[in-house]
């Protein structure tokens, strides 16, 4: 599959979408090397945000469609909620809250010098429950939805939308219970948790996208693509993947060709290496 410049891509029509998932409170820290047993390293860049899947595929979603995109979650009552849920405002979202009596899960990013990182989340993740008082039935108008945690009551919910975009990290029960039809699958290759449910969820997908980080990916139907040549060095890998499910799941909400819409998640995850 050959993909396509940014400019040779559709315009984007308007669009009504949304994230179900989930949120981590993330610590993102620059280091000249990874931490070892009895060694100092050196932090160079601190910055914290609320990230996570869901967090980072629906903000990435609204500054493609430049439209406020309904983020469905959970949060803890704590202070780091109050932090996440109002951030997440201010980056332009609409944001659905189930509140939690549980602490909002918490993690630490280490980003080395050649871009890579390594994740410590903190706490249980939190998702949003097809028993939560949230606006399910308002997805039965929706183009697209993608979903990073649910439950399987929740996944039948988000079903509704004209397109239903998933990601692994649902867990395989979860997609057992739910037995509902994916229009696509999108997961990473490399890590050996999420290739194993892109081969074993059942109905099978419409569309599976397992990626491969800077080698590209394979999408089935469609087959092998290769990454975008980055224009500037890597800073940061976190929330390529996600940010490459975000431009997938609009571009197949505005339907557009699979070739197309790799084109634009493409796009968004080598943008995302290059930033910080």
């Amino acid at each position: 599959m050959e993909l396509l410049p940014i400019k040779d891509l559709p315009k984007i029509p308007s669009l009504k979408l949304a994230v179900v998932g989930h949120v981590e409170w993330v610590t993102f820290l620059s280091v000249d090397k990874y931490p070892k047993a009895g060694c100092i390293s050196h932090g160079e860049i601190y910055r914290e945000e609320p990230a996570g899947g869901g967090a980072v595929a629906a903000v990435q979603m609204s500054k493609l469609t430049e439209e406020k995109v309904h983020f469905y979650t959970a949060l803890g009552k704590d202070g780091v909620g109050e932090m996440s849920y109002h951030r997440l405002k201010q980056l332009g979202l609409e944001v659905n809250v189930a509140w939690r009596e549980e602490p909002t899960r918490k993690g630490i990013s280490f980003i080395d010098s050649n871009g890579e990182r390594a994740i410590t989340v903190i706490g249980n993740r939190l998702q949003p429950s097809s028993n939560d008082q949230l606006r399910w039935d308002e997805l039965t108008n929706y183009d697209g939805v993608f979903v990073t945690a649910v439950d399987s009551g929740g996944l039948n919910h988000c079903r509704k939308a004209a397109l239903l975009v998933a990601s692994p990290r649902i867990g395989i029960e979860t997609f057992k219970r739910a037995n509902v039809n994916i229009d696509a699958l999108i997961g990473s290759a490399l890590d050996p948790d999420e290739r194993t449910l892109l081969e074993a969820i059942k109905p099978s997908p419409r569309i599976c996208i397992a990626t491969q980080g800077s080698l590209g990916g394979e999408a089935f139907p469609g087959g092998q693509f290769k990454a975008f040549k980055l224009k500037k060095a890597a800073i940061d890998a976190y929330g390529c993947g996600d940010s490459f499910a975000a431009g997938v799941t609009i571009g197949l909400s505005s339907g557009w060709s699979l070739n197309e819409a790799i084109s634009l998640g493409a796009h968004c995850g080598a943008q995302c290496s290059t930033l910080l």
